[in-house]
């Protein structure tokens, strides 16, 4: 017995040292190098934080850009994907009542112009970026809300236009509801 304790043994401290000391000290030195620090990227706006650059938030409001749809009803520290595929029914009705609240809020939008992304949750339920197409097709809305020509928006949208490192082009929907803000202010 005691030929199999003592090796036991040991692999439990190398264990325990690689494991809960030398890979989360890892972990942070990686987070050090990050923009943030490891903390996140926090947004202000008139020396108030309004959110963080990574996180996706719920926006509703018709002269704001919408987020794409939570799986976790934008909780953070419930990141979530919804685990129902594309012939679950359930699911389907969720898309469904997605899409319609979409027309209903953005008339004179065709069903077939509007990007699967503004209907489905991200994986992780907290996704803060759409396409450019996810952006722009929200234009019109916003434009009538805010009285601005829609030719402003949209170069807003493109302003804010972020290149994909390695994936598409995306636009940070907090950052381009905070820009409309400050338009707004001028």
């Amino acid at each position: 017995m005691k030929n199999q304790l003592i090796p036991a043994l040991r692999f439990t401290v190398v264990m325990l040292v690689l494991c809960c000391v030398l890979y989360p000290a890892l972990v942070w030195a990686a987070a050090q190098l990050a923009p943030g620090h490891g903390e996140g990227v926090q947004l202000s706006r008139d020396g108030r934080v309004v959110g963080f650059a990574n996180v996706g938030q719920k926006f509703t409001r018709p002269e704001y850009f919408n987020s794409r749809p939570s799986a976790a009803d934008y909780h953070a520290d419930a990141s979530s994907g919804s685990n129902k595929g594309p012939s679950n029914p359930e699911y389907l009705a969720v898309v469904k009542a997605r899409l319609d609240t979409f027309l209903l809020q953005n008339p004179g939008v065709k069903a077939a112009d509007v990007p699967s992304e503004l209907l489905t949750a991200s994986g992780s339920g907290l996704d803060p970026h759409l396409s450019p197409q996810g952006a722009l097709v929200q234009v019109p809305r916003i434009a009538k809300a805010r009285a601005l020509p829609p030719t402003t928006v949209q170069a807003l949208v493109q302003q804010h236009l972020e290149t994909g490192l390695l994936g598409p082009d995306h636009v940070n929907v907090l950052q381009l509801n905070l820009a409309l803000d400050a338009l707004k202010a001028k």
